[in-house]
């Protein structure tokens, strides 16, 4: 028997597209107090909305007990252990997809070099709106793309003027960088973090790449790139202008305003509605109810593209009606 409340069901959950962008931890211990997660430091303890967000960014010094963990599991929240200044990427832990539909669908098409091919042309254009690039090569997108890249950054140095050089950065490092550097190092995780969560809230696989290939975040690197030059570039220059203007760009910290300003404009932008709607539209090509995403419901693969109903005992059963239904939707019921 299984004691304390009972586990959420997937229709219970705030939709992915609906939940605040992440918050980021460090230095405390989670605990749970009642149905609730609780942060708790040496200031006092605080209770942490986790039924509302798509990711928790857990830093250094973070401790969970396993209760945190059950209450952070059962409500859907993605959790991402990330390095100091949430800036390095070390493991996540599961979501509350439950259907494989988008799983196989990036599968099937990341496995055939045509559909794959036409998968990527399509996020390339979605970065080159009213150009045509159907009869570019892969090489030739990439090359044009970091044209793109190098010219934005030009833009947005120009705009608000913050000297810029080249985007130059060590991963072991953080403070190294410059605060431009460090700020649009900080600007990209929080954008990777979101895009993570909302890929693998829909059942998506974070390594199963369409241009960005031989990791195990290669798709979120994908859809990552979709909004950069939208979001995460121009965040990060106007961080360091307002930073630059008021004289404070060496005394503060640049990764937690940065953070707090892509917050910001995550949920100004619905920007996790709008990643869920592009997946969607990369992936499938026509349209499903919200409900084949969520039905958690376990089938059988019966050959071909034939499917059985999953929680039964098909024991040398002659005639399909009398087999044994074992009690729920749970293969481990079996």
């Amino acid at each position: 028997m299984q004691s304390g409340m009972p586990p959420s069901t997937p229709m219970q959950l705030s939709r992915a597209t609906d939940r605040i962008s992440f918050l980021y931890l460090e230095h405390c211990t989670l605990g749970r107090d009642g149905g609730a997660l609780t942060a708790t430091d040496d200031k006092g303890i605080v209770h942490v909305p986790v039924a509302t967000l798509s990711v928790l960014l857990l830093g250094p010094g973070t401790r969970l007990t396993h209760q945190a963990v059950s209450v952070v599991a059962d409500s859907g929240c993605s959790i991402v252990w990330v390095g100091e200044e949430g800036v390095r990427y070390y493991a996540h832990g599961r979501s509350i997809a439950r259907s494989d539909r988008l799983l196989v669908k990036q599968a099937e098409k990341v496995s055939n070099t045509r559909s794959r091919l036409a998968v990527a042309r399509t996020m390339y254009d979605m970065r080159f709106p009213n150009e045509d690039t159907s009869s570019l090569t892969m090489q030739q997108l990439r090359g044009k793309e970091g044209a793109r890249v190098r010219k934005i950054y030009r833009q947005n140095s120009e705009e608000y003027g913050v000297d810029w050089n080249r985007r130059m950065y060590d991963p072991d490092d953080f403070l190294s960088g410059d605060p431009i550097n460090q700020a649009l190092s900080a600007a990209h995780t929080c954008l990777y973090g979101l895009c993570h969560s909302v890929i693998v809230a829909l059942g998506c696989s974070p390594g199963l790449g369409f241009v960005h290939t031989g990791h195990d975040r290669s798709f979120v690197y994908d859809i990552a790139d979709l909004y950069k030059a939208e979001i995460s570039i121009p965040v990060a220059f106007r961080i360091i202008a307002e930073l630059n203007e008021s004289g404070r760009s060496e005394m503060v910290d640049v990764s937690a305003i940065t953070r707090r300003a892509m917050r910001d404009e995550f949920r100004e932008l619905r920007l996790a509605e709008r990643i869920a709607t592009d997946l969607k539209t990369l992936l499938i090509d026509e349209d499903l109810p919200s409900e084949e995403f969520w039905a958690d419901v376990v089938q059988l693969w019966d050959d071909g593209n034939r499917k059985v109903a999953g929680g039964m005992n098909y024991d040398a059963a002659e005639d399909p009606g009398t087999a044994e239904i074992t009690g729920s939707s749970d293969p481990e019921g079996i």
